[in-house]
């Protein structure tokens, strides 16, 4: 049997029960390690983070926690190649799209060190100047942020094992809140061998950081008050965890990133040959090809004038026909393979739900996959659909297939393109694509409730943007309704989340001296 991979809680190694669930590599087939929770003492861990792992990291500065954040960086990079290695057998994708998972983790960990930094050696964040309560200015109002005194349990989703992890673990770490992180099972394997990197490093005190894999019953019975959770998945998943009881009992703190049809919206001006329509039809087939698809941030809806539909669904479906599908391990292998087998009949199923409304513009054969054998890989060609009226079609703004699809939605003018972006009940980012300022500014103001992120591209910055889909910790990540409605990164506010915010009401000598001690919270300033 493969080897049964160690979960690392209450300051120990510990192996599930049982014979595990096995981790497949999803070009190949073949198996790979095994995973297992059952059995594990969750009550034990949490109750050792929140009294050992919390409280040390408390005692510490923020600018000596972003020190430790800074080793962390230092840690994977040095053992960036194993990464890579994992993600290559465990996730099936290339090179480039693992870079985007790891090489962003790294980023990510050592951009919060660097804001930590400046934070200096304080141990708690003042929020504005102090206001009068009474005509003589003897006593006043004043707000402070703590660090939250429970854990921070983050259950991550399986399309970015590195990135996924670290992104929420370093404004987490750096407020001195510890860590517990349950992974997806399909790709678990990175994010242990992470963890247990970090952990042999010894950067952090003992409890600070966890890892649970596998089935682990009890995730949520086990928290208490003062605990968080950060969940990435399924809309469906984070209803019930906000429903849970003992997240209502304790009005628990949940952060949610969930299901998104994300937009690019190509402006009245961009006519096929422009600057503008180029970069439009690049960074769709970017998004739908990057991690095959398996982005939540990925172009869903590609919405243009009812003018340019059909020269951009060619556009599109023509650079499409130049991407080859198979095993990364072939140079020539642009996108690699779905996480696994299950996620191929989710993307066949969200397929065949589109195909009910949506005609198949373009789609690459299986026969052409590169390296693959169809029958054992969880490779699918991209598929790129159309429809001929975006208000009739109802699935293309209800249905997300999380894989390389997308579907072409003609709009009529401004005002209707906008409506259709709304479609999606929340998404977390749009990217509109024009060099006509006014429309950009009006699109922008009419789109913004409901999106987390609009993602700007004219010709200008065609080669210096940061890409649709490439989420920035200088920005936020998250979106209002369907998408989950949380918010994650976007500089140091996403410290907010991982504090309590208090008002002191005292004389001013008091509020004084806890701003004294005290770094300025600007909420999101880097």
């Amino acid at each position: 049997m493969t080897r049964l991979l160690d979960n690392h809680l209450a300051g120990r190694w510990q192996a599930g029960s049982g014979a595990g669930v096995p981790l497949f590599d999803p070009v190949l087939g073949t198996e790979l390690v095994r995973v297992s929770g059952a059995g594990l003492d969750l009550a034990e861990g949490y109750a050792f983070a929140r009294t050992r792992g919390g409280p040390a990291l408390r005692a510490l500065g923020y600018a000596e926690r972003s020190a430790q954040l800074a080793r962390i960086a230092e840690v994977l990079q040095g053992r960036r190649d194993a990464y890579y290695d994992i993600a290559l057998q465990n996730s099936g994708t290339t090179r480039n799209d693992s870079a985007v998972d790891i090489d962003g983790a790294i980023y990510t960990l050592g951009q919060y060190a660097r804001w930590g930094a400046k934070l200096g050696a304080a141990r708690w964040l003042a929020d504005g100047e102090p206001v009068k309560l009474g005509k003589d200015g003897s006593f006043q109002s004043g707000h402070i942020l703590v660090p939250q005194r429970g854990i921070a349990l983050f259950i991550n989703a399986f399309n970015f094992p590195a990135w996924g992890l670290w992104e929420k673990a370093a404004p987490a770490l750096l407020s001195g809140v510890p860590v517990v992180v349950k992974p997806a099972t399909a790709t678990a394997w990175l994010t242990q061998q992470m963890v247990a990197d970090v952990i042999e490093a010894g950067v952090l005190p003992p409890g600070a950081l966890s890892i649970v894999c596998g089935r682990s019953d009890g995730l949520i019975e086990a928290l208490e008050p003062f605990d968080l959770v950060s969940f990435t998945g399924s809309a469906d998943t984070a209803r019930a965890i906000c429903a849970h009881d003992n997240v209502l009992r304790y009005s628990i703190r949940v952060n949610a990133e969930t299901d998104s049809l994300n937009s690019a919206l190509l402006g009245p001006d961009a006519t096929p040959g422009s600057d503008a329509f180029s970069l439009m039809v690049k960074e769709v087939v970017r998004e739908m090809t990057v991690k095959s698809g398996q982005k939540c941030t990925a172009i869903r809806r590609v919405l243009v004038p009812q003018a340019h539909a059909a020269a951009a669904t060619e556009a599109i479906a023509a650079a499409l026909a130049a991407v080859k599908v198979g095993n990364p391990r072939n140079e020539s292998v642009r996108m690699g393979a779905l996480a696994s087998r299950a996620q191929l009949a989710a993307v066949r199923e969200g397929l065949a739900a589109l195909g009910r409304e949506a005609q198949l513009a373009w789609a690459g054969n299986e026969a052409d996959l590169v390296d693959a054998d169809p029958k054992v890989a969880a490779c699918v060609m991209p598929h790129l659909l159309k429809v001929d009226d975006g208000d009739a079609a109802k699935l293309v703004h209800d249905v997300e297939v999380f894989g390389p699809a997308a579907t072409v939605v003609p709009y009529r003018d401004a005002d209707h393109a906008c409506a259709l972006a709304r479609r999606g009940f929340g998404s977390l980012v749009a990217s509109v694509f024009s060099d006509d300022v006014d429309f950009i500014a009006r699109a922008a103001t009419e789109m913004a409730h409901a999106h987390g992120r609009l993602h700007v591209i004219t010709p200008a910055v065609g080669k210096t943007h940061t890409g649709h889909g490439n989420v920035m910790p200088m920005s936020l990540h998250g979106g209002p309704g369907r998408a989950g409605g949380g918010e994650e990164l976007g500089g140091l506010r996403a410290l907010g989340f991982y504090h309590q915010r208090s008002a002191v009401q005292a004389p001013p000598e008091v509020l004084a001296k806890l701003v004294e001690g005290a770094a300025p919270w600007q909420g999101g300033a880097g």
